[in-house]
């Protein structure tokens, strides 16, 4: 299950960057910025799901160490998981994301009063962009760089801004 969860989240970081399909683009992926991270990431989940979990606190401090990514060791995210950067990323343990989730550096996904956010599938959070609370992202979503999200945001929606706004649902404009 772990290598089938690995192979699916580089294939898709490989769709990313518009590389061809095949063990070539998945090899370039493995050594791409933000890989590593995402490794260790599925590695400390794998760990606390399998009653290692002292391996799985090593693993979750070598991401802070070494990537500068705190994901929560509780953090749940779906297959083709992708981090473009790693500095500076902090995911609160409660967090759940469905597949396809999208992250670039700086990226804060975090809880208020123990209320994490929940997000959909094909969701891609931009730079900078903070997430906090109890809010509800749907799916396919894309939040732009250094928006702050403090409330839920329906399926399709491009928010940005401070406080975030929905510009755009499904491409057409709000």
């Amino acid at each position: 299950m772990l290598f089938k969860t690995l192979h699916s989240d580089l294939r898709r970081k490989a769709e990313w960057y518009d590389l061809p399909d095949g063990i070539k683009s998945i090899l370039r992926m493995v050594f791409s910025d933000g890989s590593f991270s995402q490794i260790i990431y599925r590695a400390m989940r794998f760990c606390q799901t399998h009653s290692l979990k002292p391996i799985a606190y090593l693993l979750y401090r070598m991401n802070v160490i070494l990537y500068g990514a705190v994901i929560g060791r509780g953090a749940q995210f779906g297959e083709g998981f992708v981090l473009l950067h790693t500095v500076g990323i902090v995911v609160n343990s409660e967090v759940s994301a469905g597949k396809n989730l999208t992250i670039e550096n700086g990226v804060t996904i975090g809880a208020e009063k123990g209320e994490s956010p929940t997000l959909g599938d094909n969701v891609f959070i931009g730079s900078g962009a903070k997430i906090i609370g109890k809010v509800k992202i749907g799916s396919d979503v894309k939040i732009g760089a250094n928006a702050v999200v403090l409330k839920d945001l329906p399926d399709g929606a491009t928010a940005v801004g401070i406080p975030a706004r929905i510009v755009k649902i499904y491409g057409e404009r709000v």
